[in-house]
């Protein structure tokens, strides 16, 4: 009896293993090209309008934004198709800027202090994140056009900095006057990870250009429907969206 019942549970995984590679081979996914990809996210999170009280940008050094995926594509047609993919990436930034009347809120000497700020700010953000495009793509010749929707989740997030080298009115304009310095004990904190989205979702527009039959590079642009921070966060007036390019190289599974 049990050697019938192992017969049978063998035939059956036997039979499922055919009808996969039957659906893999034969059916929808038969035609389906895949590939992988590693780039780099070059960019930052910021106001979509540049507000008059961020004056002047000081520094912005690259971060290590680098970017992990692989895809699958479906044609369509001879020339269209339709591409998913699956990536693993940071898009973090680090700037030091110059402002003026700029809103904020900061710790300075275990006390928290909220008003308009004029001097400068250095900001730090960090967003490890997985990410699910799917693009319409159009090929002509050896470049792929893609363009269509992202979502990502983000599994780690920071958004930090301090202000230094100016002073806080605090609440409004003509508030008390509180001068901050340049060292770690004169300076404001602050830190507003807490705040940031745990859900991303943007549009994803690029190029690939393949340049031998497994090699090739890829350009993408990526901009959010969104702020990095959730819809009632109010600390900094401006809503800082997700601007990335990405530039990078691909290889395909043949």
């Amino acid at each position: 009896m049990k050697r019938s019942i192992i017969i049978a549970i063998v035939a059956l995984m036997a039979a499922t293993v055919v009808q996969a590679q039957n659906i893999f081979h034969k059916g929808i996914l038969a035609d389906v090209e895949y590939g992988a990809r590693v780039g780099y996210n070059i960019g930052g999170s910021a106001p979509l309008n540049m507000p008059a009280s961020i004056r002047k940008l000081n520094k912005f050094p690259l971060t290590p934004n680098i970017a992990f995926g692989l895809n699958a594509e479906k044609p369509l047609t001879n020339d269209f198709g339709l591409m998913v993919g699956l990536r693993f990436e940071n898009k973090g930034m680090s700037t030091d800027c110059t402002v003026k009347n700029y809103k904020m809120e900061m710790v300075k000497g275990g006390e928290k202090l909220g008003g308009v700020f004029t001097g400068k700010v250095v900001t730090k953000a960090t967003e490890w994140m997985f990410t699910l495009p799917i693009q319409a793509t159009y090929h002509y010749k050896k470049v792929t056009f893609k363009a269509g929707p992202y979502v990502s989740y983000l599994t780690g997030r920071e958004f930090y900095g301090w202000a230094y080298d100016g002073y806080l009115r605090v609440d409004d304009p003509t508030g008390a006057k509180v001068m901050l310095g340049t060292s770690a004990d004169e300076r404001g904190e602050y830190d507003f990870s807490s705040d940031m989205r745990r859900w991303h979702v943007g549009v994803d527009v690029g190029v690939d250009w393949a340049f031998s039959k497994r090699f090739g590079a890829y350009a993408d642009v990526t901009c959010g429907f969104h702020g990095i921070h959730k819809s009632d966060f109010k600390t900094i007036e401006q809503t800082l969206v997700p601007i990335y390019g990405t530039i990078g190289v691909t290889y395909a599974f043949h």
